[in-house]
């Protein structure tokens, strides 16, 4: 008797620029996750209502400078287990306050590689405790 298939992890990744969305997917996709990409916030609320996220990595700039950290806390209070990351332009106190006040797992730098993004987060999933917040 076959073992039930086990389901996709789902990762969701909100940014307005293309490019960077496809390289978050190329690199989860390689990681085994199913992508769903956003490129707006209606979209992305969309898709939260329709899906159950482990990995959520959303930019701070959407439409508006700063409108991704709500989002961020939207995604953290439906899915308390995921992991959600977000992508910004500076690390200032102001920064890890919205990144706490939201719940966010982690603040990355939005300039950094997808890839290495990606491992920074699959490692943070695997070994670390879910306490605290850091920037990569």
């Amino acid at each position: 008797m076959a073992e039930p298939a086990k389901p996709a992890k789902m990762a969701l990744v909100v940014h307005p620029d293309m490019g960077v969305l496809s390289a978050f997917q190329s690199s989860l996709v390689r990681n085994g996750f199913v992508v769903i990409l956003a490129r707006d916030l209606a979209t992305a609320l969309l898709a939260v209502t329709q899906h159950f996220f482990e990995v959520a990595i959303i930019s701070s700039r959407l439409g508006e400078g700063g409108d991704g950290w709500p989002l961020a806390g939207v995604v953290h209070l439906i899915f308390p287990k995921a992991f959600v990351g977000v992508l910004t332009p500076e690390t200032s106190v102001l920064t890890l306050q919205a990144a706490i006040n939201n719940g966010v797992s982690q603040v990355f730098d939005a300039s950094g590689n997808p890839q290495e993004l990606v491992n920074a987060l699959l490692h943070e999933m695997q070994f670390g405790t879910g306490e605290g917040r850091s920037i990569q």
